[in-house]
């Protein structure tokens, strides 16, 4: 094969792969303004806060429901009765303490404890099997070693209740790289490395504790999502997606296959919840979620 044959046959192939690309992951203008979920195969939710500043919690709740979506998580406690009542489930329960003042700061431990202990009611009470948890923010003078055990010493503590109630508390790891917006990333987050996370899991050693997966923290701070799903799939018990850079919808202007990621999750027989956590930048937000249930619709 000369140059000139092999140059045109390569970019007959890049141009196909392209093609491919653009198919499996829609681009907005490929978006119905009436799709709605046809697999279901993904158990999709919507994390209520991103859509805070767009709109009220129950007209989400509305449009998730001719989406197709199945549940909604962050959203106020006392909106979960109208939300079960209109037939969707709350897919994670707060945990009360917040990603700031988690276990690994001695001044928190008690604090988680005692929050934690009742979200995990709250939960029970609502039929939520899930409870979010985090480590909570590094603080002067840390001592890694100690902070570490300091968040194992407290999720054992409150393990016996979870257990009991039949609730799983789900660890999440988040960036601590970016620091264009409050909720973007999270600098100083203890728990940014999500294979440390694992480990504190694994430490915990039970069935009613778990990793929150949230591909766009992983994506930034560690990479290799699809081989880390397949690594992790035995201690993961909760998604959250988002495009990344920007938290951004899951479309053409970021870097995660989420088609192939879905795929992915379903490979290892996941059958959780998967929540949106994008923040929405389109112009028409409703489309916002109806793309991304699109896109992860597989």
């Amino acid at each position: 094969m000369n140059r000139r044959t092999f140059v045109s046959t390569s970019a007959g192939v890049l141009l196909a792969a392209g093609a491919t690309t653009s198919l499996a992951q829609p681009p907005r203008d490929a978006v119905p303004a009436d799709f709605r979920i046809r697999h279901g195969r993904i158990r999709q939710s919507i994390m209520g806060w991103t859509y805070n500043d767009r709109m009220k919690m129950l007209d989400l709740a509305k449009l998730c429901q001719e989406i197709g979506l199945v549940a909604m998580e962050g959203i106020s406690p006392d909106l979960y009765p109208q939300v079960r009542e209109m037939g969707l489930q709350i897919s994670l329960g707060h945990g009360g303490h917040g990603f700031a003042k988690g276990p690994c700061d001695p001044r928190y431990r008690q604090f988680t404890v005692d929050q934690l202990s009742e979200s995990i009611e709250v939960a029970v009470k609502h039929e939520i099997e899930k409870v979010i948890t985090f480590t909570g923010m590094k603080y002067e003078g840390i001592d890694r070693d100690e902070a570490a055990q300091g968040c194992v010493d407290v999720w054992k503590q409150v393990i016996p209740l979870a257990q009991s109630k039949n609730i799983t508390l789900v660890l999440e790891h988040l960036n601590s790289k970016d620091d264009s917006h409050p909720m973007k990333g999270h600098p100083g987050y203890f728990g940014d490395d999500v294979d440390f996370c694992v480990d504190l899991i694994k430490q915990v050693d039970s069935p009613h504790m778990k990793l929150l997966f949230d591909v766009y923290h992983v994506s930034i701070m560690n990479g290799d999502v699809i081989r880390r799903i397949r690594k992790y799939k035995d201690v993961i018990g909760h998604y959250h997606t988002a495009g990344n850079p920007g938290r951004c919808e899951l479309d053409d202007s970021q870097e995660i296959n989420y088609p192939a990621v879905m795929k992915e999750i379903l490979a290892t027989g996941y059958t959780g919840y998967v929540a949106h956590e994008f923040l929405p930048n389109w112009d028409d937000h409703k489309l916002s979620l109806r793309h991304a249930a699109m896109v992860c619709d597989v």
